[in-house]
């Protein structure tokens, strides 16, 4: 019964994106998914936005413990993240929690979105290194930030391209199927499993522009509200996809540049001497 519920949601076309029009979500449910974005997204934003005031942009992880950094990191990837995948999480909700209501609906729902964030906490760790090991670097090495900015667009630039990309983004712009097999999932933590599942694919979507946050610093707002559009834009927009190539395209510009442009490299700077005074 299940299966056939879910079944129901399919969009007449399956290859249209989450939340377009006439795609997975009725417009009630689609009004329910932004509320979701009000009530998440924009408090974390503003804690993200307030932080990045008092810290600035610095090299490396900026002297914060790993508990430190993990907090601030799930602040950002839910600010980040989390409007993309909205529609997703609702279409989940309304399509197996319909004997659900009230605070059972709220608490499954939690559980799928806190399954989701598990991933990008783990990312989170990996993350934490990376900026670690490029941070010390930079402090005994100040010109190797220039190849680190280098290395991280071009790293960014070909994941953006390859094929590992588009296999999760077309996850993530069209979870329709994956959603009835979730349903197959057994009962206990199934939604937890499920938020895990989705949020795995996403980490594989966005991987490569989490990358450019080495070179831009990992609190550059500007960085991050340009990231999370273009996350945005690539999981719901029609023309998701080849946005998607155009910003891979652009990011291996800006490896060529890197090594002779600071200003592109704001997160790797510290006390970088400048071209001039090579």
């Amino acid at each position: 019964m299940r299966h056939t519920r879910l079944s129901s949601l399919a969009p007449a076309r399956s290859a249209a994106p989450t939340g377009a029009g006439g795609g997975l979500l009725p417009k009630r449910d689609l009004a329910a998914a932004w509320l979701l974005v009000v009530l998440i997204a924009v408090p974390a934003w503003a804690l993200t936005i307030g932080q990045a005031q008092d810290m600035g942009i610095e090299p490396g992880t900026m002297g914060m413990a790993l508990p430190l950094f993990l907090l601030l990191w799930v602040t950002m990837m839910a600010a980040m993240m989390l409007p993309s995948m909205a529609p997703v999480a609702i279409t989940w909700v309304r399509g197996i929690g319909r004997q659900s209501s009230g605070w059972a609906r709220a608490a499954r729902t939690a559980e799928f979105v806190g399954g989701y964030l598990l991933v990008w906490t783990a990312f989170g760790v990996l993350a934490y290194a990376a900026l670690a090991f490029t941070g010390g670097l930079v402090d005994d090495h100040p010109t190797a930030g220039r190849w680190f900015g280098f290395a991280a667009f071009l790293l960014a630039g070909l994941y953006q391209l390859g094929p590992l990309k588009y296999v999760c983004l077309r996850h993530c712009r069209n979870p329709l199927s994956h959603l009835v097999h979730y349903a197959g999932f057994p009962r206990p933590a199934r939604d937890l499993r499920v938020g895990v599942h989705h949020g795995a694919y996403c980490v594989g979507c966005c991987a490569g522009l989490m990358v450019v946050l080495i070179p831009l610093g990992m609190m550059n707002v500007a960085a991050m509200a340009g990231l999370a559009a273009v996350i945005f834009v690539e999981k719901l927009w029609s023309w998701g996809p080849l946005l998607a190539r155009v910003v891979g395209v652009a990011f291996l510009v800006l490896a060529v540049l890197a090594p002779f442009q600071d200003w592109l490299l704001p997160g790797l700077q510290g006390s970088m001497p400048s071209m001039g005074g090579m």
